[in-house]
């Protein structure tokens, strides 16, 4: 999704609820300043990342197929559409059921996924040369997606971590220079990825949507 933030300024959960998030035509924007989400990126780093990578890309669909439906217009901003859904009861808050996903479920969705992506880049910034990737992925994955996935697919992300390239053989597939360049582009696109986060928590917050089946 290509998702852009208009901003008012502030990282408080008041004002970040205030803030519009606008959901844009190609729906690309998990991929901020930066090829990380890139499907073909994902893929080459193994199973887990090609699931993660799969399943994005079949709920950006769904987004645009609502972006081109009759509704439109009520799938114009993140908070539009949680209150087109919300008011017209097409969220069911305890299962999904036979209905088809509504934005909201797959916006979490993606949000979920954003989560771990937020974590893992983070560590990669901040850490040393000789830290473990597997690691720094395996602490991501347990603080986020795990929480949502069965145990089978628990256990095969975390030893999938365990074939993940060295930290600067890592950073190299981002395709975008060094490993120095690599973590100063991560600095620069962090906090974008972290202020869409922040605001898809707190409206989903706001309106009890943070634990749809």
């Amino acid at each position: 999704l290509h998702l852009s933030v208009s901003s008012a300024g502030g990282r408080k959960a008041s004002q970040l609820k205030r803030e519009t998030f606008w959901m844009r035509s190609s729906l690309l924007a998990w991929n901020i300043q930066s090829s990380v989400l890139h499907p073909r990126f994902l893929n080459s780093l193994g199973t887990i990342f090609s699931f993660i990578s799969k399943d994005a890309v079949a709920k950006i669909q769904i987004m645009e197929d609502y972006r081109s439906s009759d509704q439109k217009a009520q799938y114009l901003t993140l908070q539009s559409m949680v209150k087109y859904e919300v008011t017209s009861n097409l969220v069911d808050l305890k299962k999904s059921g036979d209905q088809p996903p509504s934005g909201c479920r797959t916006i979490l969705r993606l949000h979920r996924a954003l989560h771990w992506l937020q974590l893992f880049l983070e560590g990669l910034q901040t850490s040393s040369e000789d830290s473990s990737t597997a690691s720094l992925c395996a602490e991501a994955y347990n603080a986020s997606l795990a929480n949502y996935h069965p145990w089978i697919i628990r256990k095969t992300a975390l030893l999938s971590f365990y074939v993940l390239p060295a930290r600067n053989s890592f950073l190299e597939l981002m395709n975008v220079g060094t490993p120095v360049e690599a973590v100063a582009m991560l600095e620069e696109a962090l906090p974008s990825i972290s202020k869409v986060y922040d605001i898809t928590q707190a409206l989903y917050a706001q309106h009890n949507l943070l634990d749809l089946a």
